[in-house]
């Protein structure tokens, strides 16, 4: 953390770690596409600049948010994973995506993930924090057991991509 802070406000230093135009992006494409790899978030859907993404990466390592650890599958691969810390952030992130949704021209595609939280409410915000916690953590992590049925990943990712045959006429 840095030692020349604003001031201690939990918002301040919050935003001081949170605050600039790619961490939360990055961390959005970890929690809800499953992107862990660095190839797979240089791809993300805004094209982050890879010296930014690095730094990025980087940085959320410093503050608690990720871990990385070698790829067994590849020598040179590098898979992130999400702490608890970052994983309480998801209904942060929700919020943020339910705000953007209600006062900014969105697309279909992006929304479709988001309206299947909300129809799910925090009950399936829960449930997909337990599934990350799983897949980062593993299975010790999780608060509840697992319900039946898709997951809450698999959900957002099939709406997802209803919306994008949708819009692309399929």
């Amino acid at each position: 953390m840095r030692k020349d802070s604003r001031s201690q406000c939990p918002i301040n230093l919050s935003l001081e770690i949170l605050g600039d135009r790619w961490t939360l992006l990055v961390l959005r494409d970890i929690i809800f596409t499953g992107a862990r790899h660095f190839r797979e978030l240089l791809d993300g859907p805004e094209r982050i600049s890879s010296n930014i993404l690095a730094d990025r990466l980087d940085s959320l390592v410093e503050h608690g948010m990720l871990t990385k650890a070698s790829d067994p599958s590849h020598k040179q691969k590098i898979t992130y994973s999400l702490t608890e810390q970052a994983i309480d952030l998801v209904p942060v992130l929700v919020q943020l995506g339910y705000w953007g949704t209600r006062y900014l021209p969105v697309t279909e595609a992006y929304t479709a993930r988001g309206e299947v939280l909300a129809t799910g409410g925090d009950p399936l915000v829960q449930t997909l924090m337990d599934e990350l916690r799983e897949n980062h953590l593993g299975p010790h992590a999780r608060h509840a057991p697992v319900p039946d049925g898709p997951t809450v990943l698999a959900q957002m990712q099939n709406a997802y991509q209803a919306a994008l045959d949708r819009t692309a006429g399929t």
